[in-house]
């Protein structure tokens, strides 16, 4: 098993992709609107990534509701943004709460109903003041607790309506002031100071119990303080010192896409993605559906180890158990 989720260039499978999803043996894929047409299209798009591999692997989406979502209308309803839900908790808890979950399991019978059972969400990144915009009001707000409080519900929802959420971006993107899909931001503040803001929304999600069933993204984001050399992705005394061991969390781990701006100053993509895998991420994702990328992947990446197999079972992925 390969320890990477894979794409596609557009909205079927071509003879390539479908040859070297089978061989690879890719632990899942991503959609994106590329990808999609109509929801009978995508019915059948996702059996047919199910039968290259012969299993019911994991396909993801990025479904927040807001200015990132897939699915739009007038096939799919339109969904309102976290920074709704923010708004309206300071004004009105239960309010915000009952909105915030009704949305979610409409998000969640949308995504079943086509076959996708992972959403790349919900954001835990905190809001500040100044920071670029490439988070904004995707985040529930500027408040640590508001985030992870709302945060904790769209999980809940999400795990109790089939789907696998994703906690992303760790340890946090909200105050970088550049979009890592362009370039590299950095984030020079002490740990001991992160604890209680940008980490705060990861580490209260860490400490539930449904914690090992959800899956997490890193965030592309260079952190001085803890690596002056690696940005999160591909640094150990990130994601082992600090998602691992100081933020607690004990699931998946998928590096964001690998073709972003923010890693072009460290290596080919092969390299990179084998970095991220040794810097303690469970999984590589790679999103442009690019083949040579994915033939390169397939040839360069060593496979599925033993402790990502454990924990892939303990998301509800069990069939790995199986190709370790």
């Amino acid at each position: 098993m390969l320890p990477a989720i894979f794409s596609l260039s557009t909205t079927d499978i071509t003879p390539d992709e479908a040859a070297l999803f089978a061989k690879a043996q890719p632990v899942g894929f991503i959609l994106f609107a590329r990808n999609i047409v109509d929801p009978n299209q995508l019915c059948a798009l996702t059996a047919r990534l199910r039968d290259c591999v012969g299993r019911d692997c994991p396909i993801l989406i990025d479904q927040e509701g807001g200015r990132v979502a897939r699915l739009k209308p007038p096939h799919w309803p339109e969904f309102l943004p976290f920074d709704h839900f923010g708004k309206l908790y300071t004004s009105d808890p239960a309010a915000a709460i009952a909105a915030l979950r009704d949305s979610t399991r409409g998000i969640a019978a949308v995504l079943r109903d086509v076959g996708i059972n992972v959403d790349c969400s919900p954001v835990l990144d905190v809001r500040f003041e100044g920071a670029h915009d490439i988070i904004g009001d995707r985040s529930f707000g500027y408040d640590p607790k508001l985030v992870a409080t709302l945060g904790d519900v769209v999980c809940r929802e999400f795990l109790a309506n089939g789907i696998t959420p994703i906690l992303k971006h760790a340890p946090g993107h909200g105050r970088a002031m550049a979009d890592s899909h362009h370039e590299l931001p950095t984030v020079d503040i002490a740990p001991d100071d992160l604890d209680h803001t940008d980490f705060y929304p990861f580490a209260a999600i860490s400490k539930q119990d449904y914690a090992p069933q959800t899956w997490m993204m890193t965030a592309h984001i260079l952190y001085p303080q803890i690596d002056p050399r690696l940005p999160a992705t591909l640094s150990k005394p990130v994601m082992e010192g600090v998602v691992r061991n100081r933020i607690g969390y004990p699931g998946v781990i998928i590096g964001d896409d690998m073709d972003m701006k923010a890693l072009d100053s460290y290596g080919d993509i092969v390299s990179r993605s084998v970095d991220t895998l040794n810097a303690g991420c469970d999984l590589v994702l790679n999103c442009w559906g690019k083949i040579e990328d994915m033939k390169a992947l397939a040839a360069g990446l060593p496979p599925l180890g033993d402790s990502s197999v454990k924990r892939l079972a303990e998301s509800g992925f069990g069939q790995y158990a199986l190709a370790s």
